[in-house]
Order: C-alpha cells, then structure tokens, then sequence
C-alpha cells in the first residue's frame, strides 16, 4: 500500500477541511456504486482521530490514514490523489502491484 497526495491535492484537503492544524483524515473505502479498484465501493474521506492506524503519512500538519481494518481495499496498490483543475475537484489514480 502505497498512497501518494500531489501539492494541489493536498492544497484542496486544506480547503475543503477547513479547520486548525494539526488534524488527521481517515481514508476508508465506502459503498457506493461505482468504483475503480473494488466495484461497488469508492475512496472517501473524514476528519477523525486514528483509533488504529494501519498506514499513515504526515504532510503539512494533516495526518492522512488508513485504519488497520480497511487494509483490504489499498492492498498491494498505490493510490495516487491529484487535483484537476478543470473540475476543480480531487480524483484518485490506483495502479495495482501483483
């Protein structure tokens, strides 16, 4: 599992959360309906606290995580988290290691 965040992506998170440094966002797969690497679950996001940290990096006062029971949808993959500035939204990239 590997998870990388580009500068604008990170930039977006800083935006889009909106609140006091440092702080953590847990990354977990969520059911819903069309997705890349797991069909039927897609990346998502929430700012909450670690209860326990599988994988976890710090950029720039935000600790992004994956929880220890979520390893199952980043296993053997590297996730990549850009910003498009066309739909000024963020997307993920999963490229897989077998």
């Amino acid at each position: 599992m590997t998870i990388k965040i580009d500068q604008e992506a990170l930039k977006w998170f800083e935006r889009e959360f909106d609140t006091s440094k440092p702080f953590h966002i847990r990354l977990y797969p969520q059911y819903a309906g069309f997705g890349d690497k797991n069909k039927g679950y897609s990346l998502a996001f929430s700012l909450e606290a670690p209860a326990v940290a599988a994988e976890q990096q710090e950029l720039n006062g935000i600790t992004f995580y994956v929880e220890s029971n979520d390893t199952w949808f980043f296993d053997d993959t590297e996730v990549e988290i850009k910003y498009s500035d066309t739909d000024g939204e963020i997307f993920t990239n999963y490229k897989e290691h077998h």
